[in-house]
Order: structure tokens, then sequence, then C-alpha cells
């Protein structure tokens, strides 16, 4: 057993009403397998005013609040004492000096503003590389053409930013007749690439080396670090600081061999103010190193088909919110989202199963959610993101192979086909 986790795991029942009620059962010679997988819709309840939230193991007197996605109104927020916070930025720091170089230069082109995290994230991360490094925090919102000049300009080599962001810069230049070869490293953090995304940043960056700029979030904290010998989607625990599993979703136990699908969940050793034990990420990952193996390698998978959050394209939705919003239309029996992509374009399918038939005109149900979810409208008006409903029989609705349950998300993009 290991003895952070047995800190912390006592910490959060002593001081957390949450982990109190959680481990009300819980044996005194617990392993880690014995502690209940956290049920985010139970975790995340009652999150507002923080003052009231059961998870905090005390008050919040010295530290930041993040957004995790949503409005701030009615959205999540994620809490972090001063040094929780400083070990976060300082460890993943240390994991990205694996892909940098002494002198690089670094245009940091992630979001900012509004409680989110990822530029000041990036920016405290750059801080601590272990190699020294030079920032351009030019944000998302610096205009293309301004970018291309500066990274001509100012000698930037490495390009750090979400998906989307550098997709959108790499088709201005293409439309632009320009290549930037100066450029020997592209970092995307937030979602994941996909072939034709590479192939295109590959024409307007021929020298770029592109990879993960590493895995974390603001809720689960330190996931993973990237290196030179991690292909797409892959990555290494952070051994000091992390316990990261893989669960199988229908019978919940451990996976441990290689190349199999499951559940990541993580245990994160740094955060005591808002514990993150047994946490599952709302990703699906495969191990690709045997066990035993020091900071092992796993590959990201895709979305899980009960995960407590969707992130598609720069968009988080929250599918225990969209329950009640749905549930409460006439006729409604169950719902699920398909999440795909199509010309390039990231794409949410909404399949909803009625007790009527025939089934009525699905469009008010998408009107319904964009009117529900702002981002996601701006989104689609953009071109970014697609998003259509329909209504189909119950039993067209999409279960899981072995257990039987309804995925409430299928992520049915093509992992296997990213380049490496």
């Amino acid at each position: 057993m290991d003895a952070r986790l047995r800190r912390l795991v006592e910490h959060a029942r002593a001081h957390s009403p949450f982990f109190t009620a959680l481990y009300r059962e819980l044996p005194a010679d617990w392993t880690l397998s014995d502690l209940p997988l956290i049920e985010p819709a139970d975790y995340w309840r009652q999150c507002q005013p923080l003052a009231d939230w059961p998870v905090l193991s005390g008050p919040l007197a010295d530290g930041h609040v993040f957004k995790t996605g949503g409005s701030t109104s009615e959205g999540k927020l994620s809490v972090f004492r001063r040094d929780e916070w400083q070990a976060f930025v300082r460890a993943f720091g240390q994991g990205l000096g694996r892909q940098l170089l002494p002198g690089d230069r670094v245009a940091n082109l992630f979001f900012a503003g509004d409680l989110y995290t990822s530029l000041l994230f990036i920016h405290g991360a750059l801080s601590h590389s272990p190699v020294p490094v030079v920032e351009f925090p030019f944000t998302c919102n610096v205009e293309d053409a301004a970018l291309a000049d500066a990274i001509a300009t100012l000698d930037i080599n490495v390009l750090a930013g979400v998906p989307v962001q550098l997709v959108r810069f790499a088709s201005w230049l293409q439309q632009a007749g320009r290549t930037l070869p100066g450029v020997r490293c592209l970092l995307y953090g937030g979602e994941s690439l996909f072939a034709e995304q590479l192939a295109l940043l590959g024409r307007v960056f021929p020298k770029a080396r592109i990879g993960s700029i590493g895995c974390a979030s603001v809720d689960a904290g330190l996931i993973g670090a990237a290196g030179p010998d991690c292909g797409q989607g892959e990555h290494r625990v952070f051994d000091a600081d992390t316990l990261v599993e893989i669960i199988d979703e229908a019978s919940g136990l451990p996976i441990t061999e290689p190349d199999r699908k499951g559940l990541l969940v993580v245990s994160n050793l740094q955060r005591r103010l808002m514990p993150v034990i047994r946490y599952p990420t709302g990703d699906l990952a495969c191990w690709r190193e045997p066990a035993g193996r020091p900071e092992r390698k796993f590959a990201l998978q895709g979305r899980a088909s009960r995960g407590h959050r969707v992130r598609v394209c720069t968009l988080s939705l929250f599918p225990d919110e969209l329950d009640p919003l749905l549930r409460g239309q006439d006729g409604v029996l169950a719902w699920q989202l398909l999440v795909g992509r199509r010309d390039g374009v990231d794409t949410l399918s909404l399949r909803v199963a009625s007790e009527y038939a025939p089934a009525p005109a699905a469009e008010p149900l998408r009107q319904l959610l964009l009117e529900a979810q702002p981002a996601l409208a701006e989104l689609c008006s953009q071109g970014l993101l697609r998003l259509d409903a329909a209504y189909c029989a119950p039993e067209a609705m999409l279960t899981h192979p072995r257990s039987g349950k309804l995925m409430r998300v299928v992520d049915q993009r093509r992992y296997d086909e990213v380049a490496a």
C-alpha cells in the first residue's frame, strides 16, 4: 500500500463530509481496489456555493479557483491551495521539458480568461521547465496574420495550443500559400488530433514534430506526461504524484494487461483540499507496456460511454445536466450522444428513443440543445462542430456489448487511424 495514498485517504475521511460518507464501511486493512470509484454526479452535487461543498476538506483561504466547463454560474469549479497549484504546474513542467530544447521559443496559444486555466497552466509549467525556454503568451485570440509574422520576426520555433486553434491557423497558412519551416515542434492539448488534421499541419509546418503537450485536467489534475518516445495519444504516468488505473467498464475490475481498453481512473496524491481519489476522467485508455514498468505508458482511446463530461472540439458537455432537460420532453424514453467526424469536422448526434410511433420531428430537440448550450451554438455557427438530432426505436439505441447497459456517450471517431 502506498503510504502517500493512505495518508490522503485518512485526511479525506477525517475532514471531507463527502469522503467520510463514501468510506464509512471501508475495512481497516483496505487496499486501493477497496476504495469505491467516485460517482461524478455525487462528487459535484452541491458544489456551489463553494463554502457548502461537502467534498472540500477545509476552507479555501489561500489558492486558486478555475472553471471545469459550462457557464460560471452553473458550471463546476475546481479549487487548489496555492502549494497544490505550484506542485501541479511544477510536475507538469518537468514532464513537458522532455519535449523542449534549450533556447526554444514557445508561443502559448491556449485559452485565457473567464476562469479558464489552460494558458495560465501552460505558462506556469513552462516557468518550471528543466531546460531554459522563452515564452510568448499570445492566447488563442491572436490574429492569424499577426501570429505568422511574429513567428518569423521573433524566431518562434514551438507552438502550443488546442487542436482547433492550431488547425485554424494551419488552414489560414495554406490558403495564404505560406509554410513555416522554422517551427520544429507543435504541442497540442485538450483534445485529440486526427489523421486529416495531422496531414494539414504537416503541409504548412514541414519540419515540425507533432505531439501531445501532456495529459491533465482542471478537475483530475495530473494524468500523464508525453515524451519523444510517445506516439499520438500516448503518455507516461507521473509515478511520484498520481496513481493511474484502467478499469473494465462492465465488471469494474482493474485491467493490467496491455492493449485492452477500459475506463481511465486517477488518484491525485498532490491534492488535499479537493481530494481526487479513484476519479473517472471520462476517457477510455489502454496500457502500452507490461505492468511494473516505471512511468508506465498508456494511450487515450476516446470518451467513455458513462463519462461525466463529453469533450468535443473546445466544448465540454455534461450529460448529467442534459438528462433532466431531455427527459422533460414529452415521450422521451432514453437518449444518447454519438461523437464522430465527417469531412474533417467533429459531429455530435443526439439520438432519442420515443414512446410515440411515428416519432415527432426532431428539429425542436436540436434547437432545445442549442438554446440551452450557447457555447455549442457558437461552435456550430462557426462551422467547427455539426449537431443533428433524430428519433429512433428503443431497440436501435446502442448498448454496451457485454453489460447490455445503454451507452450514454458513444465516441465513434477512429483513434486507430491517427498517424503516429
